[in-house]
């Protein structure tokens, strides 16, 4: 799916809404519905064991107290709180192809914000830089998702990045538990104990975006890189095989270490890249997310 590069006119909002219909309508809709309508489970009450209930549920505290097994009953979500918490620093303005990260995250959060509306979820919005800088509560409807849409089209330019700080603030605003996508370049190191916090009480899921040119250089002779979220620049020498293998191997280390840190936190983790149809990636997530969750695992 073609994502544009400009998304910055809130005039766009419907075009981008009509843009992402046919994948949301056609694809995303049952993957989405598949993997998030129903895993939610609400604790309702206590009630004396009878024969026949599964013996998982017994509540421990209350038979130790009581000397009769009890066990807790609870009840299937009818909906879920579906939270986008996109990151706006200056790094995610970054793009060597046709497009920038950040309006393939733009798009991304679209498609699945329409697809949690169409599944009748609440969809919440936190843009964050290293500050907070917009929280919309979560709630339904096609007219909240257009306004989600808009607030990540309009976006401010930001120059900084703390995810830390972003996680402790959604932790703290949203009480009950949520599917929280976060999604950013994930380009701060020191993220591990952040990450297990929200992941213990949250169904976190993290989004990487990057761009081909973060991973190697061209062979372009001395070009001053900077840093977008420092201002500093460097003199590179990109025509140095040993330079241009250095920046991969820092790339690729960095792509790793993520990947472990989030397989250990058992954190569901989508790539995006801005060169490649970003439609397969989700759709493999939600069938491979399907597929665990149907074994049981």
């Amino acid at each position: 799916m073609p994502v544009p590069d400009l998304l910055e006119n809130a005039a766009d909002v419907r075009r981008l809404e009509i843009m992402t219909r046919r994948l949301v309508n056609s694809v995303m809709a049952g993957e989405y519905h598949a993997v998030f309508k129903g895993q939610g489970m609400e604790f309702n009450e206590v009630r004396e064991y009878q024969p026949g209930d599964d013996v998982r549920f017994i509540d421990w505290n209350v038979t130790a107290r009581s000397g009769t097994p009890f066990i807790k009953r609870y009840i299937e979500q009818r909906e879920l709180t579906v939270i986008f918490a996109v990151d706006i620093s200056a790094s995610t303005l970054f793009g060597s192809v046709p497009r920038r990260k950040r309006p393939l995250a733009t798009v991304v959060t679209s498609v699945l914000a329409f697809s949690a509306i169409r599944n009748n979820d609440r969809v919440g919005l936190m843009l964050f830089s290293d500050d907070v800088e917009l929280y919309m509560q979560p709630r339904k409807g096609r007219g909240h998702g257009l306004l989600v849409v808009r607030e990540l089209m309009t976006a401010p330019r930001r120059q900084r990045t703390d995810i830390v700080g972003a996680l402790t603030t959604l932790t703290r605003l949203q009480r009950r538990k949520a599917v929280i996508f976060l999604i950013s370049d994930f380009q701060q190191p020191g993220l591990r104990r952040a990450l297990a916090a929200a992941n213990s009480r949250h169904d976190l899921i993290a989004v990487t975006v990057s761009d081909p040119r973060e991973e190697s250089l061209p062979d372009a002779g001395l070009v001053n890189l900077e840093d977008a979220e420092t201002g500093e620049t460097v003199l590179v020498d990109t025509s140095s095989a040993r330079v241009r293998q250095a920046v991969e191997a820092r790339f690729r280390a960095r792509r790793e270490e993520l990947r472990r840190e989030f397989r250990s936190l058992a954190i569901d983790h989508i790539e995006l890249r801005t060169d490649k149809d970003f439609a397969p990636e989700l759709i493999g997530f939600f069938q491979k997310r399907a597929a665990r969750l149907g074994s049981g695992r």
